[in-house]
């Protein structure tokens, strides 16, 4: 082939115009105070602008409750009685930094003392946690601290660290239990002595081990009678559940990571055999049924909450029984059980089937066990939406609904079995409020209507008391900040004012809330809700492109709740760098029906993305300044997953997509997750299977835009060949895309974190808008790394 170059004039004009054709098409060049701006609403920067929003509050016994309170002097922590309504310091702030600063040799701010866990000891010491470490102190006197020693790491499941393994304290906090060797040891709180509970826990055959395949760790997973002299925990069986082989990076031999992990359509997935110990006797009681699926009834691990917990097991208050809920492989069948403690015959009292899978709760498990009157109350979305049912115990059979109507119960607070009274907290039940919002709720056992003890037109955090007397409610919105009141349990009547939330400082550092709005959904009729961030200059009369910000669920959805927050992820900060940001719940995700929720059960290839795609164009059609020519898309995890998932289906609508970390194929992903929303595996005669509807790597032909993929080296919840098969596809497609590994990096970043949130920063704004980035800018390490 030829080139023809023509006269010097006529290459002077072509360079030009190549030249011109450059600048054009790269935009404006953003500097390093475009970043910075960007940077100020970070909520490491915008969180400590709060003054006075107490959201959490913990409960020292049935009429006292300790709280972190902010302002611009620092941090203040508080004690309230419930009796008076008065607040009191929790301890001399200043004699305990000065005792933990002389205990680390490290100057320590009396003002940010970063306590986040506290209780009171027989003798008067006071045992804390700060940053994750445990320390024993005296402020008599001097003030003195000692590491270690008696504070449970998480005050609700009663864990506490007085050894080297984490163990879970007993009711009387005399005792707690730990793993060690594969076997179940008890230790003395006051004295250190330790007592080996079992002896036959072999090597993947342990007693109360904590292994869910994408989460392994040391902690304990049982329940303790309430006498102190019984446990309730199983035998894990995972001898054969294959294993997940993952290499760190450094200079010489690399180190292997080796942990069972069982996968989507595995013939031998971890199993558990249920027990119980007489912890006197030291006595291992093997219940009488066949070894059960490690199975949750509302997540995708045998325990939901804290680490040390059991929700699915409830002991009687005599601890001669024990109720527990079996759940099948595929989530679609649940049995209600009662053990007896003395001779281990197990039996099955009532049961339920569904076509989809069964969820016990939305927050929380709430089904309940009520021995002394021979009932259990049962959460189901039989009726399209999540209630309660009384079940009697001797018969098995129905006895009425506890809750009806529209709206959903989204966890059981307490239950008093003689007032026959149980609190909830609802999402739906109020016509004309926001159904993400959830309110608190009495009822009676016995039916009727139930009463609502918070009417703002608000998200209802409640935190109840021990005696169910009294709870602190925090109420807020995404765009209102929260008030908390201390409350009757039997009215909602208000009893003291804990704390009034101020943003004047947030506001006068620039923030500006999230916008609120509703679209329709794929089928042009359901409401969708969503909010959307605009840069704080925002112009109506410029185009703006826009970026939809994405997790598609099933388990929790793009918004990330409904309470006040100064900053959602960087979702401001990225608007400040010239976009419109969106965050749209699309069906498939909680919270709603039970028929919005199955909405894309078993295509997880779905991903929301109908309704993502719907709600964009109407927003585009409703704001002249959103510019739909101009689309990106990102999110991690599932969110990565169903970024790059935007890329392949939809390849004229998404031009630019940043996927971290996604689950793109889950049959290389752990198998109670991708069971429970995609069914259990089926390969058909053709060599096709039911799984095959959500392999990215079947769909990355498609790609078009610009496309990142992101991952750590070290992924031990979604595994790298998740990503590396994508990458294998587009490079056999012969398609162009960006990469980066994050070496030795897990799930989240850690130490990567601002460094990948700039690149993303960066990618966006060279390749959605345009525009030049600023070289290098450095984001300042995270506060918590």
């Amino acid at each position: 082939m030829h080139l023809m170059i023509g006269t010097p004039r006529l290459l002077g004009a072509l360079v030009m115009g190549l030249l011109s054709t450059g600048v054009a098409a790269q935009g404006r060049a953003l500097g390093t105070s475009d970043y910075a701006q960007a940077e100020r609403l970070m909520s490491y920067n915008v969180a400590p602008l709060v003054d006075h929003a107490v959201q959490k509050v913990d409960w020292l016994d049935d009429t006292h409750f300790w709280y972190r309170d902010h302002d611009s002097h620092g941090d203040h922590f508080m004690r309230m009685d419930t009796a008076s309504g008065k607040a009191t310091p929790l301890f001399d702030q200043g004699k305990l930094a000065a005792a933990l600063g002389k205990l680390t040799g490290k100057p320590v701010d009396a003002d940010k003392l970063p306590v986040t866990g506290y209780r009171t000891k027989p003798d008067g010491r006071i045992a804390i946690v700060v940053r994750d470490k445990h320390y024993l102190c005296d402020l008599k006197g001097a003030g003195v601290c000692v590491a270690g020693n008696g504070m449970p790491a998480h005050a609700a499941a009663g864990e506490a660290t007085t050894g080297d393994e984490p163990g879970v304290l007993s009711p009387d906090k005399r005792s707690e239990a730990f793993i060690r060797d594969w076997n179940l040891w008890l230790r003395d709180v006051a004295t250190g002595k330790e007592t080996q509970l079992t002896t036959d826990g072999v090597e993947n055959f342990g007693y109360a081990t904590d292994n869910a395949g994408w989460k392994h760790t040391d902690h304990a997973i049982l329940v303790w009678s309430p006498d102190s002299k019984q446990i309730a925990t199983f035998q894990q069986d995972q001898r054969r559940t294959g294993d997940m082989y993952l290499v760190t990076t450094e200079v010489g031999h690399p180190g292997l990571m080796q942990w069972k992990y069982p996968l989507a359509g595995d013939k031998d997935v971890t199993m558990i055999e249920r027990v119980i110990i007489d912890v006197p006797g030291h006595k291992v009681l093997r219940l009488k049924m066949p070894p059960d699926q490690h199975r949750s009834t509302l997540c995708d691990d045998v325990s939901c909450g804290p680490d040390g917990g059991w929700d699915d097991v409830q002991w009687a208050p005599d601890g001669r029984t024990l109720a527990f809920v079996s759940t099948s492989r595929d989530h679609r069948h649940e049995w209600f059980r009662i053990a007896d403690a003395v001779t281990g015959a197990v039996r099955t009292v009532f049961e339920e089937s569904v076509p989809t899978y069964y969820e016990s709760g939305i927050e929380n498990v709430s089904w309940r066990y009520l021995p002394a009157t021979h009932e259990a109350i049962w959460y189901s979305t039989r009726s399209n939406w999540g209630q309660l049912y009384l079940y009697d115990l001797a018969s098995g059979k129905l006895k009425h609904a506890v809750t009806r109507g529209e709206g959903n119960v989204s966890d059981v607070l307490h239950v008093d079995a003689k007032t026959r009274t149980v609190w909830f907290t609802g999402v739906g039940r109020t016509p004309g409020v926001d159904p993400y919002y959830r309110q608190f709720w009495k009822a009676s056992l016995d039916g009727g209507q139930p009463v609502l003890l918070t009417p703002e037109a608000a998200d209802h955090s409640i935190t109840m008391s021990p005696d169910g007397k009294s709870f602190v409610d925090a109420y807020s919105t995404p765009t209102t900040p929260p008030v908390t009141l201390l409350r009757g349990a039997t009215g909602g009547h208000v009893l003291a004012t804990v704390a009034t939330a101020d943003i004047s400082r947030l506001k006068a550092a620039g923030w500006v809330p999230p916008v609120p709005f509703t679209v329709k959904a794929r089928d042009g009729k359901t409401d969708l809700y969503g909010l959307m961030f605009k840069p704080t200059n925002f112009d109506p009369h410029k185009k703006y492109p826009i970026i939809d910000y994405i997790y598609p669920g099933p388990q929790t959805g793009s918004v990330r709740g409904r309470s006040f927050l100064p900053a959602r992820g960087d979702n401001q900060s990225l608007a400040e760098l010239g976009f419109i940001v969106v965050a749209i719940d699309g069906m498939g995700t909680p919270w709603r029906s039970k028929a919005f929720h199955d909405a894309y059960y078993g295509d997880m290839g779905d991903n929301t993305l109908p309704d993502q795609v719907a709600g964009l164009k109407q927003l585009g059609q409703r704001h002249a300044w959103i510019d739909l020519g101009r689309v990106g898309i990102w999110g991690h995890s599932g969110g990565g997953n169903a970024t790059a998932d935007a890329m392949f289906r939809y390849p004229d609508f998404f031009k630019v997509g940043w996927s971290e970390s996604g689950n793109h194929e889950n049959r290389n992903y752990e198998d109670d997750w991708a069971e429970k929303w995609q069914g259990l595996l089926v390969t058909h005669k053709d060599g096709s299977t039911n799984y095959d509807n959500q392999a990215n790597e079947d769909e990355a032909k498609n790609l078009k835009g610009r496309l990142m993929i992101t991952y750590g080296t070290l992924d031990d919840n979604v595994p790298p060949s998740n990503s590396e098969l994508v990458v294998q596809a587009l490079i056999k497609a012969n398609r162009d895309f960006d990469m980066i590994a994050i070496p030795n990096a897990h799930h989240a970043y850690a130490y990567a974190t601002p460094y990948i949130t700039r690149r993303r920063w960066d990618y966006f704004v060279r390749y959605l808008a345009g525009d030049t980035p600023p070289a290098e800018y450095a984001l300042k390490p995270w506060p918590w790394m």
